[in-house]
């Protein structure tokens, strides 16, 4: 008489089945973050290449924003309260036939609303040493004053941690903020995000990009978010902002 299976072996059977499932989804979900990895390691490389087009016409990085607060290197907006338009920002020009910052498909899985800061694709730019100086916001840098271009941040991958989850932000904030005789003053809420197993992208000014760790250390929150939870942080060296400043 043939006999049936026993519990005890159909208990193995599933915790077998449900292991071998659990495997399966790891290595999906590796090769999926590799790939969006691969996409936003081009996006980051377009934006670099967008810049450096900008520099040969007019002599300069891109301005990270302009006085009134209306426009910003990913787009553009009618009033300080609307949404920005992404097709025209100052980079828009160098971007080819789409005008605007690819998204990085990471970042698109991950955010769960809709963003004020729309546009920047999950980006955010090194505003106050390259898109503006510590003596003027509105000046962006030279890269003849940049006194180490393949190790100091031009973008990255950026977002802020919020209580509700994830914010767009189009700016890669250094540790500590800078007067306009540029010293170091309060400590600052970071934005670069380790959205890729722990590591973030950064564009460099000399146009390369790499991966890099997040170092955990205490930092500042304004939102009700924890940056640990969200992967957000900073990296390199505190002294003097590190890979942000290009004087240092």
């Amino acid at each position: 008489m043939r006999k049936g299976f026993t519990l005890v072996e159909m208990l193995v059977c599933v915790t077998i089945l449900a292991t071998l499932m659990l495997i399966a989804f790891q290595i999906v979900g590796r090769a999926r973050t590799r790939a969006n990895q691969a996409v936003s390691t081009t996006n980051l490389r377009n934006l670099a290449i967008a810049n450096l087009g900008y520099v040969a016409d007019y002599g300069t990085y891109c301005p990270a924003q302009e006085r009134t607060n209306r426009k910003r290197w990913h787009g553009a907006r009618t009033s300080p309260k609307a949404r920005f338009n992404p097709t025209m920002g100052f980079l828009s020009p160098y971007f080819g036939e789409s005008d605007r910052v690819g998204i990085c498909p990471q970042f698109r899985e991950l955010i769960k609303e809709g963003s004020f800061e729309n546009g920047s694709g999950g980006y955010g730019y090194n505003a106050i040493y390259i898109g503006g100086t510590p003596a003027d916001p509105f000046k962006p840098e030279k890269p003849a004053n940049v006194n180490n271009l393949a190790n100091t941040i031009m973008f990255a991958t950026t977002a802020l941690a919020k209580k509700s989850g994830l914010q767009e932000y189009p700016f890669a904030e250094p540790r500590r903020a800078v007067n306009p005789n540029g010293e170091l003053t309060h400590a600052q809420q970071p934005s670069v995000h380790f959205r890729f197993g722990g590591k973030a992208l950064i564009a460099w000014c000399d146009g390369h990009v790499s991966a890099v760790r997040m170092e955990k250390s205490r930092t500042e929150n304004y939102y009700g978010g924890s940056n640990d939870e969200a992967e957000i942080g900073f990296f390199g060296s505190s002294s003097e902002n590190g890979y942000w400043n290009p004087k240092r």
